[in-house]
């Protein structure tokens, strides 16, 4: 299914009656199949870009479409794998799964059939009887994707779900989600904080900027799957985004340090700080 976001702005209410606008005038368009993240400096909205897609908040202006229809809430052609994963500590894997398909009267033998297709497609299938507290957060992970991926989403939305990982396991997950979206073919929506995740992943990048949050400028990733990431060209890549995303770190710090942000700037300079981004 096509996303479009059509001139969204979103403005948030806060305690003491003040309007927070935390996006302004986003024009986006996800083609079907396609692989999108969207990286920028934390604060910049792109899970509210995100929610805004699931149907769980809604543009103050603007419009969300999806396939031509406006989007007027969550649907089961739009689903959300979170950083958490969220599985139910009192249910075993394949009952984690099946789940949803349950809450669809779906008869349980059929259900458990396809909860285990799903299991074997993320390389669970052998641990269908484990519960939760058994697996390490990887295998977590892969539990809450395949619990997306059998309800059979049109668009898997995608909210930071490795950031909490260490990285050897984060990057066997990066070829297994490139394993599953290519077999899949489904539209996948990822965020992330992480460039060479974002680079390794997508075949497109939105790069946004700083609060009130704008989309500031788009990479394609012209290579082929599945990825490595000492390619020159993903390298070169890298650094790109990096330089685009060092000039939006620096108006963050300038926004939150004031004066202190000049004269730490003025008295180190090559401070680290000053380069904060740079593993982001």
């Amino acid at each position: 299914m096509q996303v479009e976001l059509q001139q969204v702005n979103k403005l948030f209410q806060k305690d003491n009656g003040q309007s927070l606008q935390v996006l302004e005038n986003i024009n986006l368009t996800i083609k079907r199949g396609e692989f999108l993240s969207l990286i920028g400096p934390s604060g910049c909205g792109k899970s509210t870009i995100l929610h805004i897609i699931a149907g769980l908040e809604f543009p103050t202006e603007g419009k969300l479409l999806v396939n031509g229809q406006q989007v007027k809430g969550p649907g089961p052609d739009r689903i959300v794998v979170f950083q958490e994963s969220g599985l139910f500590p009192w249910m075993n894997v394949l009952e984690n799964v099946m789940y949803g398909l349950l809450l669809k009267k779906m008869k349980r033998k059929e259900a458990e059939e396809k909860a285990m297709d799903a299991l074997r497609m993320v390389h669970l299938g052998r641990f269908s009887k484990a519960f939760p507290h058994e697996l390490s957060g990887g295998m977590k992970q892969r539990v809450a994707i395949a619990r997306a991926l059998v309800m059979d989403p049109d668009i898997l939305l995608m909210d930071e779900p490795f950031a909490a990982l260490d990285e050897q396991t984060r990057m066997v997950l990066h070829y297994e989600l490139q394993e599953i979206w290519q077999k899949t073919k489904k539209t996948i929506i990822f965020i992330t904080h992480n460039i060479r995740e974002a680079v390794m992943l997508s075949q497109r990048i939105a790069l946004m900027g700083t609060r009130p949050g704008i989309l500031k400028k788009e990479f394609l990733v012209e290579a082929a799957f599945p990825r490595n990431p000492s390619d020159n060209v993903l390298v070169h890549l890298e650094r790109r985004i990096l330089a685009s995303l060092e000039q939006e770190m620096e108006k963050v710090l300038k926004e939150e340090m004031g004066d202190d942000y000049r004269l730490q700037k003025g008295a180190h300079v090559g401070d680290p700080l000053y380069h904060l981004g740079s593993d982001i």
